[in-house]
């Protein structure tokens, strides 16, 4: 990714570009990070999330089954399910929280304000949206985007389950708290689940965590912490043995 693409993406997202000094890493560099960029861990600390064995359903199968979904309320108030986007062979996988406003109204995850932010997120990163794959903890929207009940989650996590094992991400990108929290079974807060790298399922998938990009525009100074979640991400990625 040239240098000035990536200022341009950086600058959408709203982070400062910083002047490169001693020992200090160049938030520029291209997407191979350098260790010291980011002080992070890079063995897995927390165990890998448990994963409820489900009939696998192919690609096309499960975008009907989600479709027809009727298994818990918030079928009644929806326009549409948002199954997922992307790449089907990608190694990236996104996963957010539920769909707003505008994602019922066009049936595509992250689409609004916060997805484009999410698109310049990844640009920045060196990830192109169409090679990522992205989906959410929930298919449909909850009323007034309040948080997703327990009950709701239950009922669409077999959904996502699926969408992973089909997609066999190498790493998992966990955006906003709910997403986290859900996906790794735990109310451990998003500033501490933030900077590790835990794992999901019996292939411990690596799971990254960070700020929703809702939660940035309402606080663009959290931007920067972002920004490093993303580098850490891309180590992480990078780390990982060939296929």
């Amino acid at each position: 990714m040239s240098s000035l693409r990536q200022k341009a993406c950086l600058a959408a997202m709203g982070v400062d570009i910083w002047v490169r000094r001693a020992r200090e890493p160049d938030s520029m560099t291209p997407p191979r990070a350098p260790r010291t960029s980011v002080a992070r861990e890079q063995e897995p600390v927390s165990a890998a999330t448990p994963v409820p064995t489900q009939p696998l359903l192919d690609w096309e199968t499960l975008a009907t089954r989600v479709a027809d979904c009727r298994a818990c309320e918030l079928h009644e108030g929806r326009t549409q399910t948002v199954f997922g986007t992307g790449s089907r062979s990608a190694e990236w996988l996104v996963i957010g929280e539920a769909p707003g406003a505008e994602e019922d109204k066009r049936g595509e995850p992250f689409v609004g304000r916060a997805g484009q932010l999410l698109t310049s997120m990844l640009g920045a990163a060196g990830l192109p949206r169409p090679q990522v794959y992205i989906a959410n903890i929930l298919k449909c929207r909850p009323p007034s985007n309040r948080d997703p009940k327990p009950e709701e989650v239950t009922s669409c996590e077999p959904y996502l389950f699926n969408q992973i094992a089909l997609l066999k991400p190498r790493i998992i990108l966990a955006v906003g708290r709910i997403a986290a929290q859900n996906l790794l079974k735990t109310q451990t807060p998003i500033g501490k689940l933030r900077g590790q790298r835990h794992a999901f399922g019996p292939e411990e998938i690596p799971v990254v965590v960070t700020y929703h990009p809702a939660y940035l525009l309402r606080s663009p100074g959290e931007k920067r912490r972002a920004w490093e979640d993303l580098l850490f991400a891309r180590q992480v990625y990078e780390s990982l043995p060939a296929r």
